[in-house]
């Protein structure tokens, strides 16, 4: 028999919209109401399960700037929780929410739970495009609690050498993951595009996804009309697309309730344990190694070893890695030790670039499909990530259809000693403003136009001091052809100033 506050996941939804009219758009609010009693259905509780939630956490939905989310969707669905959630944006912050009721379940101030999220960036785009008026639901009484921090993902200073969005900045860490395999130019995009073309393979099954395209390797990294340079290594399909309309949620509540509730077993997926943090060096030019993400490592170890699986991966049988870009996944299956063609795969909704990376709801449709997964699969266990910001934030939870093995779940951090970031290098290295003379590349990119030509190179590296600088290259045509066509992590150069700004030209 389960502990009556195990936590468990009990019902799940998911909403794609595409190519409506303006006019006929869905708002976030009916989003999630359809979600959240489409979910209830699937739990097989109906609206005993919806009158009866005494905890609503609506996470972060971009252009909506409503007072309390939580309190309107209660509202719609006719219930009255006595705890109510919104969140920070961040593409970990559902499974740091999952995490967190499931701790409340634990310590029995939940009972009964909705989680919810919606991303409707295509519909704000279009209507700003326009000039149309959405006219989207406001109001809300009451002040919800607030999960997560109001942090911005990048400083003043990354922000004037052009660090500014996912596209500017994670193709940095690519580069510098290419290095340290030993990799070479031709090598790596091969290795990108094998990894993601079967992602794109789950997505052309999974009904909700926004592009249910299968496209080969070749096609995913070779540059086309349809498919620009974006940022070196990145071409469009390598990106996480963003303007999608698309909302997901599921229910979690402790054993105790459900069965209260009359929810079959065959429909209970168990949580076995979660853990959440971030990277010491929150910026990413202070990042000691571009190559690694000791926080990411930390976070999975320690969901794996609350879940009573020694920490290792051998007791998963489905992943779901937060997969905005292919560097993400890829530190990912790195740092736990696993093979880039593990026969398991490494998502279940098709990814951020094909299956949708509605913003901060990502991992909802994660959990959902993983939930999924589990049911058509009973005794399995999938383990789903998210990460936030720019490999900044993370958060990890592992989910079976069968009961914890030793009965109890946990959440949090592994305590530091054991944590593998104790023997990594984890501190921030400052950057040198005005640093001038010799020094040599650790990261690097170049940001295209919509033109297909580069436009901006942006290097980090250390100065012959060993100081981190941050620079941009010159904006010549003739230089940045050349500059992406061969490594520069560990090329050496000379930096100068111009104009306030540090500028590397390569040696």
């Amino acid at each position: 028999m389960s502990d009556e506050r195990t936590p468990i996941l009990v019902g799940t939804a998911q909403l794609v919209q595409r190519n409506v009219a303006l006019a006929e758009a869905l708002n976030p609010l009916v989003m999630l109401e359809r979600v959240a009693r489409e979910a209830a259905a699937d739990a097989g509780a109906g609206d005993a399960l919806l009158r009866g939630l005494d905890t609503v956490a609506i996470l972060n939905v971009a252009g909506w700037r409503a007072t309390n989310p939580a309190r309107l969707v209660a509202q719609q669905l006719g219930a009255t929780p006595g705890a109510e959630f919104t969140s920070e944006l961040g593409g970990q912050i559902g499974v740091t929410a999952a995490n967190h009721i499931a701790r409340r379940i634990l310590e029995g101030r939940t009972q009964t739970a909705f989680i919810g999220g919606c991303n409707n960036m295509r519909t704000l785009v279009k209507a700003g495009q326009a000039g149309f008026d959405l006219g989207w639901p406001k109001g809300g009484e009451g002040t919800p609690e607030f999960l997560g921090s109001t942090t911005p993902g990048s400083s003043e200073l990354e922000g004037r050498y052009g660090m500014v969005m996912p596209p500017d900045v994670y193709p940095i860490f690519e580069n510098a993951v290419r290095a340290a395999r030993g990799l070479d130019l031709a090598g790596h995009r091969a290795r990108m595009g094998g990894l993601f073309t079967r992602f794109t393979k789950v997505a052309a099954a999974n009904p909700f996804a926004w592009f249910p395209v299968e496209r080969s390797a070749a096609e995913l990294v070779t540059p086309a009309p349809d498919n620009r340079m974006i940022a070196f290594p990145y071409t469009k399909y390598l990106n996480a697309v963003l303007n999608t309309d698309q909302a997901a949620g599921f229910f979690m509540m402790s054993v105790a309730a459900a069965r209260q509730l009359g929810i079959p077993e065959r429909n209970w997926i168990y949580w076995w344990g979660g853990a959440e943090s971030q990277e010491e060096a929150w910026w990413v030019s202070e990042r000691p190694d571009f190559a690694r993400c000791p926080s990411m490592l930390d976070v999975q170890r320690s969901a794996l070893t609350h879940a009573g699986l020694g920490g290792g991966t051998e007791g998963i049988q489905h992943f779901d890695f937060y997969s905005c870009f292919p560097v993400a996944v890829e530190m990912a299956i790195d740092q736990l030790g696993l093979e880039i063609d593990d026969p398991r795969g490494f998502t279940v909704t098709g990814g951020l670039p094909y299956a949708g990376g509605p913003a901060s709801a990502y991992t909802l449709h994660s959990i959902a499909s993983m939930a999924g997964r589990l049911r058509d699969h009973p005794g399995d266990t999938g383990l789903v990530t998210g990460n936030g910001w720019y490999l900044t934030k993370h958060a990890a939870s592992v989910w079976s259809s069968r009961p914890h093995p030793t009965g109890k779940p946990q959440h949090g951090l592994l305590p530091a000693a054991e944590l593998p970031s104790a023997t990594i290098e984890t501190a921030a290295r400052p950057v040198e403003e005005g640093a001038t003379g010799p020094a040599r590349i650790e990261g690097y990119t170049v940001i295209y136009g919509r033109d297909g030509a580069p436009a901006r190179g942006i290097v980090l590296g250390a100065t012959a001091q060993g100081r981190r600088f941050l620079a941009n290259t010159p904006a010549d045509r003739t230089l940045l052809d050349t500059f992406v066509a061969r490594e520069q992590i560990g090329a050496s150069g000379k930096l100068t100033q111009k104009d306030g700004l540090t500028v590397f030209d390569p040696a």
